[in-house]
């Protein structure tokens, strides 16, 4: 008897072919290996073909996956990938062909022999793992050196732009470049936000690796906030000379011509268009970052805002962490300690006892159970099952029985006014809220002057005055010439520009005389009406 031969290119195993029609009625198929049985083979199995990949080696053999996975995911039996390789195929992540290369006699062409390739759908699918994978595990980074990189290349726009006919290379590259560092800025600072906020939280953080570098994440964060505070500002300044008569339209403008020279013939009407919206809502989108505007603030002051909270966030949990190294009591601590207690208690009075000073949980005090009944029972116990009538009775106090209670009662206490100390409270912050606005309208100047004009100052104004000086310094570098920087508050904004004649200035205070360079100053408030937090 002779049995009927397979045709070659008709073999296919029965699991797939089920699977290859059920695959059909969804699109996403191919991540259904993430939840079968044997998930982590599946998966190895993808890696492996992805790494094949790389070294341009397009097809696969059953024994070349097998002898390729990682020692610790290979099976013992090799039939066990063939069955997870026939499994992929019916998911649309792979692709059988047969093998015919090896076919040496005739009996071949009846078994069952197949070399496989990743198909377009396994391999998204992959990607999309792989980005999933990575975007799990990514700390971010605050990264000071594309704070750099963007004024280098804005400085390089500028220059561009300042040509008769700038070049449409160079401003495309430059665009580029400027586009894909402050991307990547903006990402990574997201990333890196929250997962300061999960090691604040001791989220999957070991505390003794938290506490061994808290000091480098600090100085880290200090580091950062004092370049964002510097070149943040810089950077403000340089888009608003590239907004200046439409200079960055142009650029912009050039950008989306040399790619629309690329675009498909059918897309080369539409796509200048559309790369020009493109590159433009690219550049609101980094203009917003670092510019505040409609009374909508950046996103790099928010990051600052944010970053300067996290410092005191981080030394209250390193503080709370050493008073839990150091014995200080919580609650987990005193239930621990009670139920130690509990287990060296000598019998079940003195847990009983233990007990009743622990929760307060005492008898009933209208019985008039005290240690003399309790003794008198322990002498002359009395059976559960004894009548209330055989009993012996119990005394009960007149008083208890006329009232209800052993206390007298007597008035309620009065409740206390204090519509006094929250009018004096009212007052208070009244009176901070004007002098406040007081020394905002007297240190703002009209127009610009210098430091030794503005006079003698009270104490409220001098200490503001103080702190918009250090703001404005805190920026200064070393060849500059001028400055501006905004208070915390963002009420107020100082632009400081240093004189080369040599003068000083003299500030006269209540306290003594303020002395120094003399530089040319102007104070601008950005905000009227009482700040609730400088009232409080």
């Amino acid at each position: 008897m002779t049995s009927r031969p397979a045709e070659p290119d008709r073999v296919r195993p029965a699991e797939a072919a089920v699977a290859a029609e059920s695959s059909t009625a969804t699109s996403y198929a191919p991540f259904a290996h993430l939840t079968a049985p044997n998930a982590v083979l599946y998966r190895q199995v993808m890696r492996v073909f992805l790494a094949a990949k790389e070294r341009f080696a397009v097809h696969l053999r059953p024994e070349d996956v097998h002898a390729a996975l990682p020692p610790e995911h290979r099976p013992a039996d090799p039939d066990a990938v063939v069955k997870a390789l026939d499994s992929l195929v019916g998911w649309g992540n792979l692709r059988a062909d047969p093998d015919t290369s090896r076919v040496t006699a005739v009996e071949d062409f009846y078994r069952k022999r197949f070399i496989y390739q990743l198909t377009q759908a396994g391999e998204a699918a992959e990607q999309a793992l792989s980005a999933y994978d990575e975007a799990l595990g990514r700390r971010g980074a605050l990264q000071a050196v594309a704070l750099h990189d963007i004024v280098t290349q804005m400085r390089a726009l500028l220059v561009i732009a300042a040509e008769d006919e700038p070049d449409p290379a160079k401003a495309h590259l430059a665009l580029s470049t400027l586009t894909g560092r402050f991307e990547a800025l903006a990402e990574n600072a997201r990333a890196f936000m929250g997962s300061l906020q999960r090691t604040i939280d001791l989220h999957g953080v070991e505390v003794e690796v938290f506490l061994a570098y808290k000091d480098r994440l600090i100085q880290y964060l200090e580091r950062f906030i004092q370049d964002l505070i510097t070149l943040g500002g810089r950077i403000a300044l340089l888009i608003g000379e590239l907004e200046e008569q439409g200079r960055i339209g142009v650029l912009l403008r050039l950008a989306a011509v040399r790619e629309a020279a690329d675009a498909a013939p059918d897309e080369a009407e539409s796509a200048e268009a559309r790369g020009q919206a493109r590159w433009a809502a690219k550049w609101v989108g980094l203009s917003a970052w670092f510019v505040s505007a409609d009374g909508r603030e950046s996103q790099a002051r928010l990051l600052r805002g944010r970053a300067l909270g996290a410092i005191p966030q981080l030394l209250a949990v390193v503080r709370q962490l050493n008073e839990r190294r150091a014995g200080r009591s919580d609650r987990s601590a005193d239930f621990r300690a009670l139920a130690r207690w509990f287990a060296e208690a000598p019998d079940d009075a003195a847990r009983h006892r233990l007990w009743r000073a622990a929760f307060g949980l005492y008898h009933a005090r209208h019985l008039s159970v005290d240690a003399d009944t309790l003794a008198d029972r322990a002498a002359r116990p009395v059976a559960a099952s004894t009548s209330w009538g055989e009993a012996e009775p119990l005394r009960i106090s007149p008083q208890l029985r006329r009232t209800g209670s052993y206390e007298r009662r007597g008035k309620p206490r009065r409740v206390q006014d204090r519509s006094e100390q929250r009018r004096q409270l009212a007052e208070i912050a009244a009176k901070q809220a004007e002098e406040i606005n007081a020394a905002r309208a007297r240190l703002a100047t009209d127009g610009i002057t210098r430091l030794s004009a503005l006079g003698e100052l009270d104490p409220v104004a001098f200490g503001l005055f103080l702190r918009l000086l250090g703001d404005a310094l805190a920026t200064w570098r070393p060849g500059m010439t001028t400055t501006a920087a905004t208070s915390n508050d963002g009420t107020m904004e100082i632009r400081l520009t240093a004189l080369t004649d040599g003068t000083a200035a003299e500030i006269r205070t209540l306290g003594g005389v303020f002395r120094g360079p003399d530089h040319l100053v102007e104070i601008i408030a950005l905000t009227t009406g009482t700040p609730v937090r400088e009232a409080r």
